[in-house]
């Protein structure tokens, strides 16, 4: 229980919210997280035992990176910096998942509908980014992992679509439509007039931090690092679409 804001981090899978001096010392042990992971690498990199290289190279990169945001002390410093949630979402939605995504069978996405994708991971990072939902994730474990498996899940499937899809246009404007939703709410936490997250209003002055400076810069997070994995995404579409205005012109 905090004494500050009277919020219960009891339940909290992350654990309590660490002291600056002892961050390092809250690595993850928990033995369910530790047993799927070593499952999920074990199956996944016999499934992929006759891929290609750069198929098993995004599983094994996003695999790697799963652990530092779960095992690491990562996990406890979410508890008490919005911040550092933040930034797990963000490597979660856009470094992990499409890692995962390129790992998936190459067939996979091509002829997919983009804008259903583009809608449920709006909503998904829109709903758990809303201060009581959001609060509610600190509550119970199964309400962490709902949150965690969901945004990574609707982004696996967005970016399938955007690597994927033949229509290299279509993917080009739902890259920028997911930048532009994302950075919109990252506008709204920097511009916002007061912290939203009752579970941080205590626990970010250790870290040197003002519960609002601590919700501007994970605004600012979202707003700016957030986008360059799709605005790149959106770069790399145009430039086929335009290679191939080209090539079609110089075959007329």
């Amino acid at each position: 229980m905090d004494q500050a804001t009277g919020f219960s981090f009891d339940m909290s899978y992350c654990g309590l919210p660490p002291a600056p001096e002892g961050l390092w010392s809250r690595w993850n042990f928990d033995p369910i997280l530790l047993i799927a992971l070593v499952v999920l690498f074990a199956v996944t990199s016999y499934a992929l035992r006759h891929a290609e290289k750069s198929r098993q190279v995004a599983f094994w990169s996003a695999w790697v990176l799963t652990v530092v945001l779960f095992v690491s002390p990562i996990c406890a410093l979410t508890v008490s910096l919005f911040s550092a949630r933040v930034s797990h979402h963000v490597l979660l939605t856009m470094i992990v998942a499409p890692l995962l995504a390129a790992a998936l069978p190459t067939k996979w996405g091509q002829n997919m509908k983009l804008l259903p994708a583009l809608l449920l991971s709006t909503v998904l990072l829109w709903f758990w980014h809303l201060p009581d939902l959001y609060a509610s994730a600190f509550r119970h474990p199964t309400t962490y992992w709902t949150m965690q498996l969901t945004l990574l899940s609707s982004y696996i499937w967005l970016w399938l679509g955007l690597l994927r899809a033949r229509s290299a246009g279509a993917a080009a404007i739902v890259a920028l439509g997911s930048a532009t939703q994302m950075g919109f709410l990252g506008a709204l936490l920097v511009f916002a007039p007061q912290p939203l997250y009752l579970p941080h209003m205590a626990t970010t002055l250790a870290f040197g931090f003002s519960p609002l400076d601590d919700q501007q810069l994970a605004g600012l997070i979202m707003w700016v690092p957030a986008n360059l994995p799709l605005l790149a995404a959106v770069l790399w579409r145009l430039t086929l679409v335009l290679s191939a205005q080209q090539t079609a012109m110089a075959t007329r």
